[in-house]
């Protein structure tokens, strides 16, 4: 398994109602590197975040799904989902702020 910093852990955040609606209960949603494991994905959102501290980390592995361009068969990349929970004591994420 390759050496993966914090900073590439977490790829981009998961904008959609679901991932919003978990907002209210301190949940957050990101897509993350696919080797990437629980322990790895709390240091690098504590890391990244100032004042937040993790108590709860979700994963979900999603296969590529199969394309076909012509006679051509091939499939997307896979990705990993991470549904992290916060403590009540800390801060939000303020990239979700103004969403």
């Amino acid at each position: 398994m390759a050496d993966i910093k914090y900073y590439d852990v977490i790829i981009e955040p998961v904008i959609t109602e679901k991932s919003m609606a978990g907002q209210m209960e301190k949940k957050y949603t990101f897509l993350v590197h696919p080797d990437a494991t629980k322990s790895q994905i709390k240091t690098a959102v504590e890391r990244m975040f100032d004042g937040v501290k993790v108590s709860k980390v979700n994963t979900m592995n999603q296969s590529g799904k199969t394309r076909r361009r012509g006679m051509v068969y091939g499939k997307t990349a896979k990705t990993k989902k991470a549904i992290v929970q916060l403590t009540e004591e800390s801060k939000d994420i303020e990239i979700f702020e103004g969403l």
